[in-house]
């Protein structure tokens, strides 16, 4: 019945995202600030993942403007929302910003520059960043759960937690604790609070913060930490790519990080190269690689924004998702 239907080889599948090359998302940058210089560049940069303030100019410059304009649309449909229910004006509540992407990707890297440049725009000069890590469960209960190889998978972080500091934030609430977490013990800090305290934005970073909510059968209403989120970056590489950052990363840290005394990694600093690059290999293919290919790519096309890097580093395009 179809079969005299005109067909076009060259037609672009529907997508809800608009996608833009480097070159087309650099021309944005001409009529936006660059507050930055070269050393809070460095200053930022993760081991492993370089920036340079080219860089900074030509993708990021122009994303913390677009957040920018998100920002202060948020504040005027508020605003709006209160005259129109004839509520009293009440301070705005925090702006949340969810980052997600592999270990190893630079999403931290893109978390801290990104609070860096707003923090610096007048209209949101209090900007917080908060890492889902400390809301891992402790290594006592994953141990006890038999998960420890599951650290970062979903079903490793205390989700009520996690969900009830959301909840707290965007409720407006004047202090919200996040637990704290230390990359070198390994583990959550006992007693260790980081304070949140209605900032103008809040970043979220963190592998799997675009994860959608997870019920039981027959379950309905269950909420997810995106659903708290104004808007979400997921970084985006070649999972070969990031292995190969993850390896370069691991080889770095055996003179830094992996020499200190109370290092989880300490028996790591000593390796020569060659048993070094086979013990990373060999955790981001038994861990890493698992939980991105089943948690973490999967929840890409949930951000608004996406965020493609090449081999390099260099972002190559992005994807913005359509209004």
């Amino acid at each position: 019945m179809y079969s005299d239907l005109p067909v076009d080889s060259d037609r672009v599948e529907p997508s809800p995202f608009e996608h833009f090359s480097r070159e087309a998302w650099r021309s944005l940058a001409d009529s936006t600030p660059l507050p930055l210089t070269a050393h809070d560049v460095e200053r930022i940069s993760s081991l492993g993942d370089p920036l340079d303030l080219r860089e900074v100019d030509a993708i990021y410059r122009p994303v913390s403007a677009l957040l920018q304009m998100y920002v202060d649309s948020s504040r005027r449909l508020s605003r709006d929302r209160h005259y129109f229910l004839h509520e009293p004006d009440h301070p705005a509540v925090p702006f949340i910003i969810g980052v997600a992407g592999s270990v190893a990707v630079g999403k931290s890297s893109t978390a801290r520059l990104l609070r860096e440049l707003l923090r610096r725009w007048p209209h949101t000069p209090r900007v917080q960043l908060i890492a889902t890590d400390g809301f891992l469960h402790p290594n006592k209960v994953l141990q006890e759960r038999g998960i420890m190889e599951k650290k970062g998978f979903p079903e490793s972080y205390d989700r009520i937690a996690l969900m009830e500091f959301m909840s707290a934030v965007k409720s407006g609430k004047d202090e919200v604790y996040a637990p704290v977490y230390s990359h070198l013990s390994y583990d959550i800090v006992p007693g260790q609070y980081e304070v949140v305290s209605r900032p103008d934005i809040l970043i979220v970073e963190g592998l799997n913060v675009l994860q959608p909510a997870r019920t039981a059968v027959g379950q309905t209403g269950a909420v997810a930490v995106s659903d708290y989120f104004d808007f979400s970056i997921y970084v985006d590489a070649d999972p070969a790519d990031i292995e190969a950052w993850y390896i370069n990363r691991f080889l770095k840290l055996r003179g830094t990080a992996f020499v200190e005394d109370q290092s989880y990694f300490r028996s790591y600093a000593n390796l020569d190269d060659e048993d070094a690059v086979e013990r990373a290999r060999a955790i981001w293919r038994k861990i890493n690689l698992p939980n991105l290919v089943d948690n973490i790519e999967p929840t890409r096309d949930r951000a608004t924004l996406v965020i493609r890097k090449g081999s390099d580093h260099r972002v190559t395009s992005l994807k913005l998702r359509k209004i």
